[in-house]
């Protein structure tokens, strides 16, 4: 299989969130974290075969659906899931908020590691719970767990969660085995469950390894809940599936009990037939994406190292999302993305809506083709540069 990624498809008008959310005309969307690619051809011909049906009432998920959902983490991570250990919902902000509401009572408090996705922050707040942050370490570009303070935040008994963001939205982290063992550690000390978004999971670069928490050992395992899904590796946020996976058979039936409570317990027909294809058929599409994205990561560094030195980028290790320092500006990350919108109709995220440890950064969408890329990049140049004064 060879993709052509290079293949611009027009999206604008097909009622995108990411391309028709901007009033104004001719803005380039990098900020939502879905992708400019079309879907791997395995998976548009599986929906295509549905579409063909004709009937779309209500589904049931299938044991192949299961078998998918099995086979792809034992064959990719070798972790050995058992089927009754998933729960399938619409989404994973849906899934972290059920099993926040099914692990907490109201006034609780849940830590998170920040500057963190910016969705953390309204599962907690919306269950009625506190959000304590453990800052990461942002040093020679990139970051560090302060374990010092984590263990110094866990010890607080109103403590129940870590929500564990791996690989980490926004800084792009991959945390390895030995902080995983860390963290884990702490949290088994302390009584705090460790909550794992675990979306960005395939998308991981040479050099680094995905390992998810839970399979790291049994006392992992059964402390804690992992969310997963195929829809940032395949590009499929849009068809609403997810996964819960665990364990633990009594928090299992209050997280069901959860996610019934919500209304998040159904899925579509064309999520369950994606998700099939995605993890049956979808290795090779994968594999040809990540080094389509590894490529357009070393264009953006080697472009920011030539015109824009004065701001750092980031380590890339995971995700498709680029994290920028620009607090040489000494202005707002608001500003900063407001000026891009104004003078180059350029749409990013800008760092504080992940925390306060986010201000001064910006947030960047590389998954495009790389002409969008470039033109983005171009645009980008003549805002920060002007503002360096």
């Amino acid at each position: 299989m060879k993709c052509n990624f290079d293949e611009i498809v027009p999206r604008r008008g097909t009622n995108s969130y990411k391309w028709d959310t901007a009033k104004e005309e001719n803005v380039l969307p990098m900020w939502v974290a879905d992708m400019d690619f079309r879907a791997a051809p395995v998976i548009v011909e599986a929906l295509r075969r549905r579409v063909e049906h004709g009937i779309f009432g209500y589904a049931r998920v299938p044991n192949t659906y299961y078998e998918a959902v099995i086979n792809w983490f034992d064959r990719r991570h070798t972790w050995q899931i058992e089927k009754e250990w998933i729960i399938y919902t619409t989404g994973v902000v849906p899934a972290l908020s059920a099993i926040i509401k099914a692990l907490t009572s109201p006034q609780d408090k849940v830590l998170v590691q920040t500057p963190v996705y910016n969705c953390f922050f309204s599962s907690i707040r919306n269950n009625g719970c506190e959000v304590v942050t453990n800052p990461l370490i942002y040093r020679d570009g990139t970051y560090q767990i302060d374990f010092d303070d984590l263990e110094k935040k866990a010890v607080d008994p109103s403590v129940k969660l870590l929500l564990l963001c791996n690989p980490h939205n926004p800084v792009g982290r991959v945390w390895t085995k030995q902080e995983l063992n860390r963290i884990g550690e702490i949290c088994l000390r302390n009584d705090v469950w460790v909550i794992a978004d675990e979306i960005h999971c395939e998308l991981v670069y040479p050099g680094y390894t995905y390992i998810p928490f839970a399979s790291i050992s049994p006392e992992f395992l059964m402390r804690s809940v992992t969310c997963v899904s195929p829809s940032k590796a395949f590009n499929l946020a849009g068809l609403q599936i997810a996964n819960i996976v665990c364990a633990d058979a009594d928090l299992r039936i209050k997280i069901d009990k959860a996610i019934n409570i919500n209304e998040v317990c159904d899925v579509n027909p064309f999520g369950i037939e994606a998700l099939i294809a995605a993890y049956n058929e979808g290795k090779e599409w994968l594999e040809e994406l990540k080094h389509y994205l590894w490529e357009n990561y070393n264009y953006l560094k080697a472009y920011f190292s030539e015109n824009l030195p004065q701001f750092p980028v980031t380590m890339l290790e995971g995700t498709y999302l680029v994290w920028v320092d620009c607090s040489v500006l000494k202005r707002s990350s608001i500003e900063i993305v407001h000026t891009l919108l104004y003078k180059e109709k350029l749409q990013v995220n800008n760092g504080s809506l992940y925390g306060k440890d986010g201000e001064g950064f910006i947030r960047i969408n590389i998954a495009c083709p790389r002409q969008v890329l470039i033109d983005g990049l171009n645009r980008l140049k003549r805002v920060l540069i002007s503002q360096l004064g």
